[in-house]
């Protein structure tokens, strides 16, 4: 049996399937032998987080463990419909036994709801710049989404995938595909949303609910990044100010998803959005199309995310960052040498 002593990361790469089986022997022990369950995922959620998140735990409680989950900022409306989401907590406060954390790549992005907690006992993310913060980190790098990766291991750790867990994977999966649009989607991917369909998964209704249903907050949001859209050789940015916040009567934190609606500009190689955030601190978000690895940028940053989307939380003025960012996109675009006409595929 494996030892603990140091964090242990399993990459889909991994030439090894007696690591693959023993690590799985191993979570599925301690799944198992754990009776109160604590599940934490990253601060402003999208639908990859929260839909992890509640199909775990939904796995779990149907397993008869006593589970908590944990999101920081809470549940956007759009999926308030979801089978566990309107028990979320903000912060931690079951005395628990195991804890959990899905889809972060670092104890950062979590927030503040681990501080002062004792190291996550697993932690199961598909970001490529994880970085290991767990007992076990069980990581998937450029896997499509966190859901994808619950959808097949969930059973293998001796947990039902029934249709309301189902829904919950369907949800990340979509989300962080955008429909199946990005350009790391997979036959995989599309095999899995089947699989999740055969559970009895409405597949109409969640794709509605993930991925076009907007509030009328988030529409007028939207028009005030979108008059302010710059485009400078492939780099098209614009920003969501708090003031912009208040005039749009938007509730949350985030960007409402617009930062995926800009790649549809096909003169765009990489799309940036300042959401200036309270408190001095900006969060910057990065879109590119295939070929390009903005990554790498986000990480300069102290960020990270995958090669054709990635985020980073800076803290400062928003000129100020903005100013800088826009220096180092424009930069990476020239040192890769890449011509103005777009890839097909976002």
């Amino acid at each position: 049996m494996m030892e603990l002593n140091n964090p242990i990361v399993l990459m889909r790469t991994t030439n090894s399937m007696n690591v693959a089986q023993e690590l799985d022997h191993l979570i599925t022990q301690q799944l198992a032998n754990a009776k109160r369950i604590v599940i934490v995922s990253h601060i402003r959620p999208d639908g990859d987080a929260v839909g992890s998140a509640l199909a775990f735990g939904n796995a779990l409680r149907e397993a008869g463990k006593q589970v908590e989950c944990v999101l920081q900022d809470g549940v956007a409306e759009r999926y308030q419909y979801l089978p566990g989401a309107k028990e979320v907590a903000s912060e931690v406060s079951l005395d628990y036994d195991y804890l959990i954390v899905v889809d972060s790549a670092d104890s950062h992005r979590v927030g503040t709801v681990l501080d002062d907690l004792p190291k996550p006992d697993l932690v199961i993310d598909h970001h490529k710049t994880h970085i290991d913060f767990g007992k076990i980190d069980y990581v998937e790098a450029e896997t499509e989404a966190t859901a994808l990766l619950l959808t097949e291991k969930l059973p293998h750790w001796g947990l039902e995938v029934s249709k309301n867990t189902a829904t919950c994977l369907m949800v990340g999966l979509l989300a962080d595909t955008l429909g199946f649009r990005t350009n790391n989607t997979t036959p995989r991917s599309l095999r899995t949303a089947a699989d999740l369909m055969e559970k009895g998964v409405d597949l109409v209704q969640v794709y509605h609910q993930t991925l076009s249903m907007r509030s009328l907050s988030e529409i007028r949001y939207w028009g005030q990044g979108l008059i302010k859209l710059e485009l400078n050789d492939g780099v098209l940015s614009s920003t969501l100010t708090l003031d912009d916040r208040i005039i749009a009567g938007y509730p949350e934190n985030d960007d409402a998803d617009l930062i995926n609606t800009l790649t549809v500009v096909p003169e765009a190689l990489i799309s940036v959005l300042f959401i200036e955030q309270e408190n001095d601190g900006v969060k910057v978000s990065w879109r590119s199309v295939k070929g390009l690895d903005v990554s790498e940028i986000a990480a300069r940053f102290g960020g990270g995310g995958h090669a054709s989307a990635a985020g980073a939380d800076i803290a400062g003025g928003l000129e100020e960052i903005k100013k800088l960012v826009l220096a180092e996109t424009h930069h990476y675009v020239n040192t890769k040498g890449i011509s103005l006409k777009r890839n097909d595929g976002v």
